[in-house]
């Protein structure tokens, strides 16, 4: 039960898409309708899109393992990448997603710790993420782990607007 953390390169743009797909499925397809999930995956997922992605200097994206296996990812942007404008003394947890299979073994804790980790060597004071608002099994681990909600947004799952929490923690 070995975990550890690669940073992705392009070389990893087919296996991110997969588990893009894969992860977002099974975290969302059971609570928006198939159109609408299909067309954010097509939107959001896309090889020309995330290829983008990964190129920025301003986002990173990282596997996480497990025996091997990769169980999860996270994407993380700084400055002009951000989703929203919240300044340049912070960093955005864009993606945090983790496999069902893989959950409960402190994966996700380890990719936000990741995620600190990176916003404390940039000098960033503060870190934060959106969720939606019907995803309480999130909403409940990122106050455990010293989250609090400073606003909202909309997200958009095809036509669909729905409403995501804004989550903020300031780093000691």
């Amino acid at each position: 039960m070995i975990s550890y953390i690669k940073k992705c390169t392009l070389g990893d743009l087919r296996k991110l898409q997969e588990i893009s797909h894969e992860t977002f499925n099974e975290t969302f397809k059971h609570q928006n309708s198939s159109e609408n999930m299909n067309a954010y995956l097509e939107k959001a997922f896309n090889l020309k899109q995330l290829e983008k992605e990964l190129s920025c200097m301003t986002s990173q994206f990282f596997f996480v393992y497990f025996d091997k296996e990769v169980a999860g990812y996270l994407k993380v942007n700084i400055n002009e990448s951000q989703s929203e404008k919240m300044g340049d003394e912070t960093l955005e947890i864009e993606r945090i997603y983790i496999k069902n299979k893989f959950q409960k073994n402190g994966l996700g804790k380890y990719l936000l710790n990741k995620a600190i980790e990176i916003a404390k060597e940039s000098n960033k004071k503060k870190i934060w993420l959106g969720v939606w608002e019907r995803n309480e099994n999130a909403i409940a681990f990122y106050k455990k782990m010293g989250f609090v909600q400073t606003g909202a947004h909309s997200f958009y799952m095809g036509d669909e607007e729905q409403i995501d929490f804004i989550l903020t923690q300031t780093l000691s």
